[in-house]
């Protein structure tokens, strides 16, 4: 009894949505409940269109008895499972509309119930079925009306011409030329539906990476820096607090850039669409890296001149070179590193190198850094190269195309056109 209840004590869980027994099987909202609305209407109307029928037909065709409506009604009733068994109810109806002519009834909507069944399995992928079902109809039309009308009623009744059954053939294309374009609309719409959802889903995914990955970057950076500072502050804590000083101002400022910098990301979820607050970074922040890279005791020199670039070709740069010098900080034995810059007008270039020695089992890269860097270069159509030197040492270099328009006019020429 409380599982038919609602909470509290209120009236039963399928209030306002029909008993059980109503809905389909294996069903539990009122999405798949039967069709009486529709079914009840429709057997009204059948039965109020035979009887204007059977009054116009009046010593044509035999008068409406109790057996006439029973199979008016049985083939109008049998509408009401439609949905769940459309091969059934489509033979059904068709099978109910041939008795009643058969028995000389007169013509009427008898045949909608047949129409709307056979269109119900064809929309629901039952085509051949329904198409037997409205030829078995036409052939047994066509056997009571021209060999057995002679021995059915009404007495007396003659052979219909064949230009009537032009007209029932007309109708049986009809019925089946609209269910097959309604069936061939819904697959379309089912269809659209499918890629757009499967759409949204890829973007949410690219953007659920692309978050991840900025976030990786970010975090790795910073974190790399300040692990290092506070081994140098824990070391020169009592013998040299100066430095030990300056050693937590480094961790203080490392730590709050990647706030500053998780903020904007995080922010791009709570605002999707919005403009961001603070431009994304690019390569015209090297200098920052560099002195981010001397505050963890690395000596960074930049050669080239960075472009200015598309904002995604911009980051991906900028990146590629932060998780770089990350790597060197945190797995390398040298103190000194080299940034590259080269471009033309079809490819950007950036080289970073160090070395060496190599510190840890995972000094070559094996892990999500030089995997992050491989899927911003190849987001652009670009390539990573990373390994040991000949003579020693590791290198970084990334390749990523420059379209038309991904290198921008330096600054300060734009005002001068």
């Amino acid at each position: 009894m409380d599982e038919q209840r609602g909470r509290g004590g209120g009236p039963p869980q399928w209030w306002g949505h029909g008993p059980p027994w109503l809905r389909g099987r294996g069903e539990e909202g009122p999405a798949r409940q039967w069709p009486w609305p529709s079914t009840v209407l429709l057997t009204f109307f059948v039965l109020g269109g035979s009887n204007y029928a059977a009054h116009q037909q009046h010593g044509v065709r035999a008068d409406l008895d109790v057996f006439a409506r029973v199979l008016l009604i049985v083939g109008s009733g049998l509408l009401l499972w439609r949905k769940r068994y459309p091969v059934f109810v489509a033979f059904g109806t068709a099978g109910a509309a041939m008795v009643y002519l058969g028995a000389g009834y007169p013509y009427g909507p008898v045949f909608l119930t047949v129409a709307v069944a056979c269109f119900g399995a064809i929309v629901a992928g039952h085509r051949r079925a329904a198409w037997a079902a409205m030829g078995m109809l036409w052939a047994g039309h066509v056997l009571v009306a021209h060999w057995l009308y002679r021995w059915l009623p009404p007495t007396g009744d003659a052979e219909m011409p064949w230009g009537q059954e032009a007209v029932v053939a007309a109708w049986v294309v009809a019925i089946t030329a609209v269910a097959e374009l309604t069936r061939t609309r819904r697959e379309q719409w089912a269809r659209e539906r499918a890629e757009r959802a499967q759409a949204a889903r890829r973007r949410a995914d690219e953007e659920r990476l692309r978050i991840a990955r900025e976030l990786h970057d970010v975090l790795a950076h910073s974190i790399s820096v300040i692990n290092v500072q506070a081994g140098v502050g824990l070391a020169l804590l009592d013998t040299d607090p100066e430095q030990a000083r300056t050693a937590l101002t480094t961790i203080k400022a490392a730590s709050k850039e990647a706030l500053g910098e998780v903020r904007q990301v995080l922010d791009t979820l709570r605002t999707p669409g919005d403009a961001p607050r603070a431009p994304a970074p690019g390569l015209d922040r090297l200098p920052e890296l560099v002195q981010q890279a001397a505050s963890a005791g690395l000596t960074v020199s930049v050669e080239g001149e960075p472009p200015r670039l598309a904002p995604g070709t911009d980051l991906a740069a900028f990146r590629i070179v932060q998780e770089a010098l990350t790597n060197v900080v945190r797995h390398s034995g040298s103190r000194q590193a080299r940034v590259r810059v080269e471009h033309d007008s079809r490819a950007l270039r950036l080289r970073i190198d160090d070395d060496g020695p190599a510190t840890g089992a995972d000094a070559g890269g094996s892990g999500n850094g030089l995997a992050g860097m491989r899927e911003r270069a190849a987001a652009l159509g670009g390539t990573i190269e990373a390994g040991p030197r000949p003579d020693g040492g590791f290198r970084v270099l990334a390749v990523l195309p420059l379209k038309d328009l991904a290198v921008l006019p330096p600054k300060g020429k734009e005002d001068d056109r």
